[in-house]
């Protein structure tokens, strides 16, 4: 099979483990920037990377990369760019999106036309006609100009991957799929520790959390654009990446992971989104305010995303809120409090609740255009297990 270079977008703050998730799918990384991870891979590496990859927004088939300063430049490194290798002639393509930053060509809409006219002329020139019907497959394009460098991505995936499916009740402000699985593996839980989200609003922490931990495939149950793209990826990549996600899923003995929220209508969401994703089973799911949290267990984590504005009326509730927060850390100094926050106050309102407990960590993240905190409290770890030699 030929090799591509892939791009895999991400949060920002999230490159990491983005990168973690693709070496430990066998692939080469090939460049890490503020937002993006590449990597080398093969036909099947498309197929598996769409199916498999948990923190990605989607993945992009890297075309070409060139600078340009000018919409002539723009126009004559488009036209140079061996289209036929990826594009049927029957294939349809545009520009699905299109950004600058900090480049002399910033208008996007002149970008896509300027790029789309070069294809055409390439094309033509390629299969000897002067009419496209594109009544084939999709070959959606995204184009990045960053300091006058082009980047142009042939979208595989379509619907962001951040849609697994199974979230079809919302409430209000969700944290998204991508970024609620980056929060979780981020953190050193593992499947046999206690694992509770307290403001669980429709599920998707948990959710997500059960499928790591059942190490269940978040793409095995949606489709893809590249699926159409039998002149590039043959039908076999992706029926053997759905048998090897198939394959992989394994339930643990136990697991415990818990989701809880005020709302009753958010917990009956909650239900309802895990039922969907075949882990319902796997989560208990209550009614339950934060000041009421309790747990017999010890060294468990709380990994949640708290309101910090658009949930909350005012300053002052969202700062007893926190302080709430704090009260429960107090009573619970053995867990481990993985917190996504917006809310500028966050750690002192959690020391005024009593918590002696300082964030080991705070790692910027930019959900969508905010710009938000995960704030790492770390617990004490649990003793190891003795030896079966040793008395217990």
């Amino acid at each position: 099979m030929d090799k591509y270079e892939l791009t895999a977008p991400c949060h920002f703050g999230m490159e990491a483990v983005l990168k973690r998730e693709i070496g430990a799918l066998g692939y080469e990384i090939t460049e890490v920037d503020n937002g993006r991870v590449t990597f080398a891979g093969d036909a099947a590496a498309i197929a598996r990377a769409n199916i498999f990859l948990r923190t990605t927004e989607r993945i992009l088939l890297k075309a070409a990369c060139f600078q340009a300063k000018t919409f002539d430049e723009l126009f004559e490194g488009v036209r140079a760019v061996p289209w036929e290798r990826f594009i049927p002639e029957d294939g349809k393509f545009w520009v699905a999106k299109a950004n600058s930053v900090s480049s002399k060509l910033f208008s996007p809409s002149d970008i896509q036309k300027i790029v789309k006219k070069a294809m055409v002329e390439r094309l033509k020139q390629t299969y000897h006609v002067d009419w496209f019907e594109e009544s084939g497959a999709s070959y959606p394009l995204r184009i990045q100009i960053v300091k006058d460098m082009v980047t142009i991505g042939i979208d595989t995936t379509g619907e962001s991957l951040h849609k697994r499916g199974y979230r079809k009740l919302t409430a209000p402000a969700p944290v998204t799929e991508t970024l609620a699985a980056a929060m979780i593996l981020l953190s050193p839980w593992r499947a046999e520790r206690i694992l509770v989200d307290p403001f669980c609003g429709s599920g998707t922490i948990p959710i997500e959390a059960a499928m790591i931990a059942m190490d269940m495939a978040p793409g095995l149950s949606r489709e893809f654009t590249a699926e159409a793209w039998t002149n590039l990826i043959p039908r076999k990549a992706w029926y053997e990446a759905a048998t090897e996600a198939n394959d992989r899923i394994c339930i643990p003995e136990a697991l415990h992971i818990q989701g809880y929220d005020v709302s009753g209508e958010a917990v009956r969401m909650a239900r309802a989104n895990a039922g969907l994703a075949g882990v319902d089973k796997h989560i208990h799911f209550q009614q339950r305010d934060i000041k009421d949290f309790s747990s017999p267990k010890k060294y468990g984590f709380v990994i949640t995303n708290p309101p910090y504005g658009e949930r909350l009326s005012d300053k002052e509730e969202m700062y007893g809120l926190y302080r709430n927060i704090g009260q429960v850390m107090s009573a619970n100094d053995t867990w481990s409090f993985f917190l996504l926050s917006g809310y500028a106050e966050a750690e002192r309102a959690i020391a005024a609740g009593g918590s002696r407990k300082k964030a080991t960590k705070n790692r910027k993240i930019y959900n969508g255009m905010m710009k938000t905190y995960l704030y790492q409290y770390m617990g004490e770890k649990p003793p190891r297990r003795k030896d079966l030699g040793d008395n217990e």
